[in-house]
């Protein structure tokens, strides 16, 4: 569907009903067209199993009432971590009948990082695939942590999921929602110190339905999807999985398609061929490694792609087009907001932007006084403070508030500039972090483990840039007296770090210097790195 930008920038309104929440989307979904599939699901050992939206209420609701059982109350957290699974929609969706808040986390996050989230939060329910209950056992005394469900079986001192929701009840009771009650607590990487806990409420998947829906994957809840399977290839412990296969699958009553098994290009253009995907959703490392294969000789259904998380360059953009006839369309937004920049429907692309503001967002380009840049000036990603797009606040981190929300915007720490034709282009980070195949680091996180290791006295982490992933995690390191820089030891320490935090974080190279450059107070000067890395 094409859109008329200008109109829609006028035209635009901000919907949200007072009782918006998404439980109540999915018992109005089922009521209407209860039989259509809302999940396929297929594993890389050739398991296959579907999900209709009655299913989505009926396992919605018996997992409600299993966390009433356990004592489960309205604004408790709830913490999950869980691959792509078919009962994940039951799951969240039945924590947030229940009035918890959800706390998503990566399975490729660290012992001590679970232990940080729960305590951080005061989380009282662990929600955890059977694959990954050893990394919260090793820290389950250490938190607040009372309930703990396994997924996929049942260890010792554990919850099995499927005796929980063996109750024949399919209707639940629970607390009345409104689009202002808190709903999940995303953590996202800071520059300094600890991941921040950003709150939503129930209203984010209502602008998703409003934003992401129409002017990004090019569908509406009015549409006829009955042709339609979407795909968003993103993990159920980040934001983007509520970006997309909740705020926009799920908001809409589409079909969507999940996949549990390692990405390797072959395989999953194989499995788009196979299922008729028709919208795809990707990170520009993925991109860049379908870009390499033969795309010709796959017979795809897809009307539109979709890429987020960071710049997409010609090459990939080019090889879709040559090949299918489609160009992938970026988007731009962070853990904090819903797309606030994208290559709408029916837009020319041009290579290298992140589109155009979204409609009803405000989106703007300031400078450091908060004044709006001019044409091909760079300046900071900015949105209004109150745009009902963005959250409004850290779970209990009225500092943090204070800091954010004190000024007229909501200041995201991006550069970019923006064309005489209104396209915006990314500039790079206002501050260090560093966003590697969509991921985004803080380099304190990589920095902290390091000086751990006894040869690391200092430790810089910066992005270093990469033809495939974008950036690069590099480490520059000063070491402690008695040690010499090698081959070897830069094994050493990427081995150990692979132990101390997430895989996605470990310095892929490690340089080691005589001393790192700082301020005259002492703080590391990250910035005169990264232009290193740049030249």
């Amino acid at each position: 569907m094409a859109i008329d930008y200008e109109d829609e920038l006028e035209s635009f309104e901000w919907d949200i009903p007072e009782g918006y929440n998404i439980p109540a989307v999915i018992e109005s979904h089922a009521d209407s067209f209860g039989d259509r599939v809302a999940l396929k699901f297929r594993d890389d050992e050739g398991g296959r199993t579907e999900r209709t939206y009655e299913d989505l209420r009926r396992d919605m609701n018996r997992f409600a009432n299993a966390l009433e059982s356990l004592g489960v109350d309205k604004g408790d957290r709830v913490i999950h971590l869980l691959p792509r699974d078919p009962d994940v929609f039951a799951i969240q969706l039945g924590a947030l009948k229940r009035g918890a808040l959800l706390v998503p986390s990566s399975s490729m996050l660290k012992p001590k990082d679970i232990e940080f989230r729960a305590n951080d939060c005061k989380a009282t329910t662990a929600v955890v695939h059977e694959e990954l209950v050893e990394m919260v056992d090793e820290v389950r005394d250490e938190t607040p942590l009372e309930n703990f469900i396994s997924l996929g079986g049942a260890p010792e001192g554990w919850t099995d999921f499927d005796s929980l929701v063996a109750d024949e009840s399919t209707e639940h009771d629970g607390p009345e929602l409104n689009a202002e009650d808190p709903m999940s607590i995303n953590y996202t990487s800071g520059t300094t110190g600890q991941p921040k806990p950003v709150r939503h409420r129930h209203r984010w998947m209502r602008c998703f339905e409003l934003v992401n829906a129409p002017y990004w994957w090019g569908v509406t809840a009015d549409d006829d999807l009955s042709d339609e399977l979407l795909w968003a290839t993103t993990g159920t412990g980040w934001a983007k999985w509520f970006w997309s296969p909740v705020g926009v699958g799920l908001t809409t009553g589409a079909t969507q398609f999940v996949y549990r098994g390692d990405f390797e290009p072959d395989t999953f253009l194989e499995l788009m061929e196979d299922e008729g995907v028709t919208r795809l959703c990707a990170v520009p490392t993925q991109y860049r490694m379908f870009a390499q294969r033969d795309l010709a000789s796959y017979d795809l259904d897809l009307k539109e792609v979709l890429s987020a998380g960071e710049p997409l360059n010609r090459e990939p953009i080019e090889a879709f087009r040559d090949a299918f006839g489609i160009t992938p369309r970026d988007g731009y937004g962070q853990t904090e907001t819903v797309a606030l920049l994208t290559n709408y429907p029916g837009i020319d692309v041009k290579p290298g932007s992140m589109g155009k503001p979204t409609p009803g967002l405000g989106t703007t380009i300031i400078d450091e006084d908060g004044e709006e840049v001019g044409v091909d000036e760079i300046g900071e990603i900015a949105v209004p403070v109150g745009c009902p797009g963005i959250f409004d606040g850290y779970y209990e981190k009225p500092h943090l508030d204070e800091q954010t929300f004190s000024g007229d915007y909501y200041r995201t720490g991006d550069l970019a500039s923006r064309d005489e034709d209104g396209y915006f282009f990314f500039e790079g980070r206002a501050d260090d972090i560093i966003i590697s195949s969509g991921y985004r680091i803080g380099p304190f996180e990589v920095e902290d483990a390091l000086v751990s290791h006894e040869a690391v006295a200092e430790a810089a982490a910066v992005g270093s840039p990469h033809e495939e992933r974008g950036n690069i995690v590099k480490a520059y390191v000063v070491l402690t007296d008695g040690f010499d820089g090698s081959d070897d030891l830069v094994t050493e320490l990427q081995e150990f770090m692979k132990e101390q935090t997430a895989p996605y974080k470990y310095p892929r190279e490690i340089e080691f210097v005589e001393e790192l450059p700082k301020t005259s107070s002492g703080k590391i000067r990250r910035v005169e790195l990264r232009e290193q890395e740049r030249e």
